[in-house]
């Protein structure tokens, strides 16, 4: 079976988040607060390798979120593939350098849906909707 493994529960006191939909060229990015349970697009980080954390240690700075939330992508049929370990292995190095909790998210869709939705920036929409979907299943 794949999919994703059990998460520890979200504490209470965790109110806001920085959510990323990892991408070898492109992470889109967006925040959100559990009390009003909606996503705002942040500017998508156009970088990769250390480059690409510079920038989300930038955002980490700004936004002070209590944890961080990721996208992982799956098949339909839920299968992992490539992307599957690269945002995984993406979580892991939030959480060394960063010292936060991450969370993930089951993503399949989410950049089809931003498109959908006609998005102008479809790595950021998608980050919403993952950040969006996240925020629902809190109690």
């Amino acid at each position: 079976m794949s999919g994703l493994s059990v998460q520890p529960a979200v504490p209470a006191h965790f109110q806001t988040f920085l959510a990323f939909d990892f991408g070898q060229k492109r992470t889109g990015v967006a925040t959100g607060n559990r009390l009003l349970r909606s996503a705002s697009p942040q500017e998508t980080i156009k970088a990769e390798g250390d480059a690409r954390f510079v920038q989300v240690a930038q955002r980490i700075k700004e936004w002070q979120p209590d944890a961080l939330v990721i996208g992982v992508p799956f098949h339909p049929d839920g299968a992992s593939h490539q992307n599957t370990e690269r945002a995984l292995k993406f979580g892991r190095q939030l959480r060394g350098r960063f010292g936060l909790q991450v969370f993930e998210v089951d993503e399949r869709y989410s950049t089809t849906e931003a498109i959908a939705g006609g998005a102008k920036d479809a790595d950021a929409a998608s980050a919403c909707i993952i950040l969006e979907q996240f925020l629902r299943n809190l109690p």
